[in-house]
């Protein structure tokens, strides 16, 4: 839902990254509100993963310019895990497995270290068995995954509700979904777009990273945003992104050609093509 009045929980300007010297992100902005859905879109290549990862704090990008703040504070300053605390979430492309640890005590501990920067209390084990098993109608997902070690074995589309399980536990302020309709079916794709659906609210904030109207048909968005050479090229409505599944990204060449001979022109830094 569209909210020009309700707060800002995150606000991007001119980030720009690099990954081995190699720039990445090249002045992206962006204003996400409480209660709003945004999802941003490109060719594999453009930068939308690692505007994820560097919202994240991965250690393998270099934030080269720009800031990004949460809530108002300075995103940038704070370790991965302490975002995480505060509220931000990033459910992953490919969710790795981690052998030997329980989803059920990996859950617990990540619950319980929100809770506690949240100044609530940690819940013990029988309080947050309950919380989970309420948790996991969100996904239908069998309470059996509980006692796995996390991910191991799971198959594409149970690590990806495993993720949105962790979403509804730790309930966190702004979540980022990288590609989370990647190798799903539709079943399961229907199913964690619900989950999504359900998990959102008028405090909290969602950008989706997809390729694909098929996850958009589910999650409606308030904002579409299509990225290209390591920035945001055009916003808009859901309609840009339906659009882009009649007419492709062919326009999205034209653009860069354009701001490339305006960069020329001026003697600004043009965006790089290709």
């Amino acid at each position: 839902m569209i909210c020009p009045d309700a707060p800002v929980l995150l606000e991007i300007r001119d980030l720009q990254a690099a990954v081995d010297d190699q720039p990445i992100l090249k002045g992206v902005n962006l204003t996400i509100r409480a209660g709003e859905i945004h999802a941003v879109m490109g060719r594999n290549g453009s930068g939308k993963s690692t505007l994820s990862k560097v919202l994240a704090g991965h250690p393998a990008y270099t934030v080269t310019g720009g800031s990004v703040h949460y809530r108002g504070d300075d995103l940038l300053d704070l370790a991965p895990e302490q975002r995480a605390r505060i509220g931000l979430f990033l459910g992953f492309q490919y969710p790795v497995e981690i052998p030997g640890v329980s989803n059920l005590e990996f859950l617990r501990v990540a619950t319980n270290a929100r809770r506690s920067e949240g100044g609530l209390e940690e819940l013990d084990t029988f309080a947050f068995e309950d919380l989970v098993r309420e948790r996991l109608e969100v996904v239908k997902m069998d309470p059996a995954f509980l006692e796995r070690s996390v991910n191991e074995g799971f198959s594409g589309g149970e690590k990806k509700r495993n993720e949105i399980l962790q979403m509804a536990l730790l309930e966190p302020l702004v979540a980022i979904l990288d590609e989370t309709d990647s190798g799903l079916d539709i079943d399961a794709l229907r199913i964690v777009a619900g989950g999504v659906n359900q998990l959102a609210s008028p405090e909290n904030a969602t950008l989706l990273i997809t390729h694909y109207q098929r996850l958009l048909d589910l999650i409606t968005p308030d904002y579409v945003h299509v990225m290209a050479a390591g920035r945001i090229l055009r916003s808009g409505g859901r309609e840009l992104a339906l659009e882009l599944e009649r007419t492709g990204y062919d326009w999205v060449d034209q653009e860069l050609e354009r701001f490339a001979a305006e960069g020329q022109q001026t003697g600004r830094a043009p965006l790089e093509v290709g």
